[in-house]
This record gives C-alpha cells, structure tokens and sequence, in this order.
C-alpha cells in the first residue's frame, strides 16, 4: 500500500482554477503555464481521471484558455463561479462526490486569490490536496509566493505534473506508460 501522501489512481482527480484568457496579457509565464496545464489535463484523460475546471465571472475574464479548450471534448462542462474560492460552486463538490473523488491534483490562477482560497476550503473538508507548482501562477512572483507558502504551510503536498502522473501510474508497465511518457518528455 502507498503512503498516505502518494496519489491513488483510484481516488484522484484535477481541479483547474481559472486558467483564463483574460490572465494571458497581465500574467507574464500564462503560456508556459497554459501548455503545462493541457498536458495535465490530456494526461488525466488518457488516465481516464475525472477533470473539473471552474471559470471565475467569465462574462468579465473570458473563458478557459484555448491551449486548455483544445484537448477537451466540445461538450465538456466548465464550471462558472463568482466566489474567489472554487467550493463556493456547489456542481464542483457535487461532481467530487459523484466521482468519489478525495485526493486533488489542483492548479491554476492566481496562487494567492482563488487557487489559495479553493485549497483551504478543500482541506477544511477533508480533501487531499496536492498542488501542481509548475501550474500555479500570479500576477507577481512575491504573490504567488506568498500564496505557495501560506498552502504548504497549511498542509497542500507540493507536486508537479510529471510528479503527479508518475505516482498515479506507479509501474512503467502501466497501460498507459508510453502515452503519458510522450506527453511530458
């Protein structure tokens, strides 16, 4: 059996916190952070690990940004929210519960508002949370910063996409090894 802090394939799932086009132009690494994110995103669906992604108030900051949207089915259901904190929309946890979902692989925008607020709220209802730090940005550095410390201090596992997927894969001669492999070397 795998530590406690080891992702289960069988209990895992990703939340994306509003990785949004409205970001790209004040964001200075939203590019290299969309691509990141696809790539979990991709992964998690070759895995067939469920996939959650909220929009905060898209009327005002447009929608999930297009490297995201490309490798989602057309009818894939965004979630849209106007609370900082992704729990505020009920469909999410609904959707956690549905899939039985209790460890979360979490990324997205900003560290320090909404991806900072969403982690609390899920660690005050007992969720596992690990968070991708090559998937989390701010505006500034100083406030992503200060956003990672406060998580990790709060109990958030740091991890990365290539961390994460090779802890849900366990064995090289995981059926879906040499895809996931493709997709992050």
């Amino acid at each position: 059996m795998a530590h406690a802090r080891i992702l289960d394939a069988s209990r895992a799932a990703l939340l994306v916190v509003d990785v949004q086009e409205a970001f790209r132009t004040v964001i200075p690494v939203f590019d290299r952070l969309a691509l990141a994110v696809s790539i979990a995103v991709r992964a998690f669906r070759v895995l067939d690990l469920p996939v959650f992604i909220t929009e905060q108030y898209p009327k005002g900051l447009g929608r999930t940004a297009k490297e995201i949207v490309d490798v989602l089915p057309a009818d894939f259901r965004y979630i849209e929210k106007t609370s900082f904190s992704s729990c505020g929309a009920e469909e999410l946890e609904s959707g956690f519960k549905a899939a039985a979902s209790t460890q979360l692989v979490v990324c997205g925008l900003e560290a320090h508002v909404c991806v900072n607020q969403t982690v609390h709220d899920l660690l005050d209802r007992g969720f596992d949370v690990h968070l991708l730090t090559d998937c989390v940005a701010s505006r500034s550095e100083q406030d992503k910063q200060a956003g990672l410390s406060k998580m990790l201090a709060s109990g958030v596992v740091a991890s990365s996409v290539e961390m994460a997927l090779f802890e849900i894969m366990r064995d090289s001669t995981h059926s879906s090894f040499k895809e996931i492999q493709a997709l992050i070397k």
